[in-house]
């Protein structure tokens, strides 16, 4: 296994995929009210600026800017996945999760990428809203309900 450090950039804009651990669910859609509860309440005590998100049945796509002087991504999502686990899946718990304080919902990881610049953000923020398009669950991104591109929309910002 290797030992993957992630980089500890104060104020960065930052790419996540995150995922279930069962590939093929829909638990995310399915529990959207406790996700976004889960969300909501992290961000009281550990803010950041949520630029876009999609959520999909067995994984999602965000982006989000962390604060000035804020380097702590890994605390997040750490919080959010700890929430929302608990309040889906509160006896769903084998020996390894205990030891790694895990709920066993979601995939251990996540994958990021740090943004580099005002191009390479508009792709990810453009790539989270046109994924329900790319997996083919809706023709128009604006037809996924769970997907910051209706902020967009109503913000003027969306083709």
């Amino acid at each position: 296994m290797s030992n993957y450090l992630r980089p500890k950039v104060r104020g960065a804009s930052i790419f996540f995929t995150v995922a279930l651990q069962e590939r093929g669910s829909d638990l995310l859609t399915r529990e959207i009210a406790a996700l976004r509860a889960a969300v909501k309440k992290t961000r009281e005590t550990r803010p950041f600026r949520i630029d876009g998100w999609v959520v999909m049945p067995d994984h999602m796509h965000v982006v989000w800017t962390l604060p000035e002087g804020d380097a702590g991504l890994a605390t997040r999502w750490s919080v959010i996945k700890a929430r929302f686990a608990l309040s889906v899946a509160p006896g769903h718990r084998r020996a390894s999760h205990v030891v790694r304080r895990e709920r066993g919902v979601r995939q251990r990881r996540f994958w990021e990428h740090h943004i580099q610049d005002a191009a390479d953000y508009a792709a990810h923020v453009h790539y989270c809203h046109i994924n329900p398009v790319k997996h083919g669950f809706v023709a128009r991104a604006e037809d996924w309900p769970f997907s910051s591109v209706h902020r967009e929309i109503r913000e003027g910002r969306w083709p």
